[in-house]
């Protein structure tokens, strides 16, 4: 089970008061079965400020009208649509289309899987945008990108707005502790995707947070300490039939975790 929820002895309190700015949002794929208009809707309901849009809430393909609609649709709501992915990029023309794509929904981060031979190419369009790209490292059997580490040997010496977007749940299943990595590769750290696991095992299957094997509220005081001011985006993949009570609780758990930290 996860550590409680209770802050560490070597914890400044004072710190931990003046840095309470985690931003909290949504991986959108945990809303995978309903529309762009209910995932908004449904983030909202939760609790949540910001989203991250995979494909099947805003097409890759989709117009500058659409892409505009949808940011400002998710503000009427109360919701920033602050980034998308996890977009694969294999050609030239998909890293030209993941850009196009967020500059026209006025995104700040591209959650990206770049093919290793487009890595120089995608550092120029970042220059060119001044968009984020934070790389998805998705754990075992991941040929690309299993780990933050294979991340981070491929873009240390790339532009600094080329960065991670570390998913713990498949650091943990790669059997990498998700504090000391955050605590290692903090300077390009640049989206996180916050989620539970039921082992730390290629066989780890996503769990309510709280109720699997990250230690998240250690997790949560890393990042709080080091002051991260990037979103941390839950990622609930379970129950995607109906997956709000389990989402719900996540959240809930994750603002009980933070209330603790710093009060």
């Amino acid at each position: 089970m996860a550590t409680a929820m209770v802050p560490s002895s070597r914890t400044n309190a004072e710190t931990l008061k003046k840095t309470n700015k985690l931003k909290l949002g949504l991986a959108s794929y945990s809303l995978r079965k309903f529309s762009q208009v209910q995932t908004f809707e449904m983030t909202k309901r939760v609790g949540l400020d910001y989203i991250c849009l995979k494909s099947m809430h805003l097409a890759m393909d989709a117009s500058i009208e659409e892409l505009k609609k949808s940011a400002s649709n998710a503000k009427k709501v109360g919701v920033e649509l602050y980034g998308a992915g996890v977009i694969y990029m294999k050609s030239k023309e998909q890293v030209d289309q993941a850009f196009e794509y967020a500059k026209n929904a006025g995104m700040s981060v591209i959650v990206g899987v770049p093919a290793h031979d487009l890595l120089n190419y995608t550092n120029n369009k970042i220059k060119e945008y001044n968009i984020k790209v934070a790389i998805h490292n998705h754990g075992p059997g991941d040929d690309q990108y299993p780990s933050p580490e294979s991340v981070f040997e491929k873009i240390k010496d790339l532009d600094p707005r080329f960065g991670l977007c570390m998913d713990i749940g498949h650091t943990q299943r790669i059997g990498v502790d998700p504090i000391a990595a955050g605590k290692e590769y903090f300077s390009r750290l640049f989206d996180i995707h916050l989620k539970d696991v039921n082992s730390a095992t290629a066989d780890g299957k996503t769990i309510e947070i709280g109720r699997g094997v990250i230690d998240i509220p250690g997790f949560l005081e890393m990042l709080l300490n080091k002051g991260y001011s990037g979103i941390a985006s839950i990622e609930y993949e379970k129950d995607a039939d109906d997956p709000l009570p389990g989402l719900s609780e996540s959240v809930g758990y994750v603002k009980g975790c933070i209330k603790v930290l710093t009060q």
